[in-house]
């Protein structure tokens, strides 16, 4: 492998790099949700929670005033039962602290964030983190905005400022990256046949057809 090669792999993301955090996806943001349908940003958040723990991904979890807005979505929350959300009054979640420490205590400088609504509370973390030396990787199709229109600019907004734009499922394939990686294999299929839609439904099929034998074919 040159140099060349090298350099370009290591653009992409690694279990071992990266950090994530989940913003504020709680019932006042989505009650508000007008960019995607909600449903699907949840699904997608929880897939991309549920990729995180597969690959022992440091994963942080924030809600913004969670007495008003609501406690995080019950989908993340199972997830990592164990933890407790850090509960803001920042709107900017970078100002807040506890939330810096916690990245900045991974060693970790790949940040991937996820959070409702995508031109507030993605976006300004989001920003300020890429000025302050990290690697932020927006994930937009666990994300959403008040309208298509306020979630397009923000992404807009965060490409010119350096942020990296993905989505959940390519969050997941570069974590894998090779399927010799046998210790997440069964972890990822989990996932992508909980909430990985048609790709979902194709892996159980799959799964299905291996399982027939010859002899019972009509």
């Amino acid at each position: 492998m040159s140099t060349g090669d090298k350099a370009v792999l290591g653009a992409l993301l690694t279990p071992e790099e990266s950090v994530l955090a989940l913003i504020d996806h709680q019932p006042f943001q989505v009650a508000n949700l007008h960019s995607h349908e909600p449903t699907m940003v949840i699904n997608n958040a929880v897939g991309l929670a549920k990729a995180a723990k597969v690959f022992e991904v440091p994963t942080i979890l924030t809600t913004v005033l969670e007495e008003r807005g609501g406690l995080i979505l019950p989908g993340l929350q199972e997830v990592f039962p164990e933890q407790k959300p850090i509960n803001r009054t920042f709107i900017n979640t970078w100002q807040d602290e506890r939330v810096v420490d916690a990245v900045k205590a991974t060693g970790r400088k790949k940040l991937i964030i996820a959070g409702l609504w995508t031109e507030i509370c993605v976006a300004m973390p989001a920003i300020q983190a890429v000025g302050e030396g990290f690697e932020v990787f927006v994930v937009t199709d666990a994300s959403g905005g008040v309208s298509r229109e306020a979630h397009d600019m923000a992404v807009q907004r965060m490409i010119q400022a350096g942020v990296v734009p993905i989505t959940w499922m390519a969050v997941l394939g570069e974590w894998q990256r090779d399927w010799a990686r046998e210790k997440t294999v069964a972890g990822v299929a989990e996932v992508q046949a909980q909430h990985g839609g048609a790709s979902g439904v194709a892996f159980a099929w799959e799964m299905q057809l291996l399982a027939t034998t010859a002899g019972s074919e009509a």
